[in-house]
């Protein structure tokens, strides 16, 4: 998410190939040490087995962005009974909240219908707060809406509590926080490795794009993850399997990411990093092995790939 002074739309910033402070390494088998980067907190573990392959200030809590909306995607995803195709009517105060917020959007139609699968992926790939709410105000309980999303939250914090991410409390459902919205980049691999384990999650987050059916004013919902992006709009990088990027003034940009290379799945976290791209890409490659094609460049010119800020 963009906070009101960041306004969520597709504005495009260009990545440029930055280093920063070294990472203290976990001492994996690939290498002696990480590659330096710009993030306040970076964090990389091996998806199998859950061990640290580095971490940089990876206990620190930081705010997460829109990286919250796996957790809320998750908690969706692991409620008993769950029905993908269960229609959700569009209220137009999820609509007003974004705009009250300047909040990223899925462009939701007051009124629409969309299936709790495509309000999924209208939160995960365009990264939609309208989504998010719709969501929250269906699974919670209560009478109010007000009470129907508190007791949504209160769920992600209990999903939290449960997979031990112990430096993590959510205040929201979308990442805009209410002044107690924390994560660490350690938390949330964590949290990324148990909702990998899902098969719709993992679906979800490795699509480029997905038919909004109607449901939006849009017809496509792209997905603001570049390195899965194909060129020349994207990085289109050898592996890449998600997951989910977030932008905010207190957050800056944030990004979580995995991929797959030699039968090897690792996950990152980097919170507040200006280079989150560039920096992804040299983690993945010496966490996974190297790419043969990695570029931060467009083919064929050397106009740099612009950042979409969620």
């Amino acid at each position: 998410m963009i906070s009101n002074l960041l306004r969520r739309s597709r504005a495009a910033l260009a990545v440029t190939v930055a280093t920063g402070a070294l990472l203290t390494v976990a001492s994996p088998a690939q290498a002696a040490s990480a590659p330096p980067t710009t993030a306040a907190s970076a964090f990389v573990m091996n998806a199998s087995t859950g061990a640290t392959l580095t971490s940089k200030l990876g206990d620190v809590k930081r705010e997460g962005a829109s990286t919250t909306k796996i957790m809320t995607a998750l908690v969706v995803l692991t409620r008993t009974g769950l029905d993908l195709d269960k229609k959700v009517t569009i209220q137009q105060e999820h609509l007003n909240y974004v705009a009250r917020e300047g909040a990223s959007s899925a462009y939701l139609k007051a009124g629409a219908k969309p299936t709790v699968r495509q309000l999924l992926y209208a939160m995960m790939l365009p990264s939609g707060c309208d989504a998010a709410y719709a969501l929250a105000d269906t699974f919670g309980q209560g009478s109010t809406r007000a009470a129907r999303v508190q007791s949504f939250i209160s769920k992600m914090n209990t999903k939290a509590k449960d997979l031990g991410m112990t430096n993590t409390h959510y205040d929201t459902f979308d990442g805009i926080s209410r002044g107690n919205n924390h994560i660490t980049a350690r938390d949330l691999a964590k949290l990324t490795r148990a909702a990998m384990r899902y098969t719709n999650f993992k679906a979800i987050v490795k699509t480029t794009a997905y038919s909004s059916g109607g449901t939006s004013t849009v017809a496509t919902w792209k997905n603001t993850n570049l390195l899965i992006q194909p060129r020349p709009t994207g990085y289109g990088i050898p592996g890449a399997i998600g997951v989910k990027t977030g932008t905010g003034t207190a957050a800056g940009k944030c990004i979580v990411f995995a991929a797959t290379r030699n039968g090897k799945t690792v996950i990152g976290v980097l919170l507040k990093d200006e280079e989150r791209y560039a920096d992804a890409i040299k983690l993945i490659d010496w966490a996974a092995g190297p790419a043969t094609t990695s570029s931060l460049q467009r083919s064929a010119t050397t106009e740099p790939i612009p950042d979409v800020l969620d």
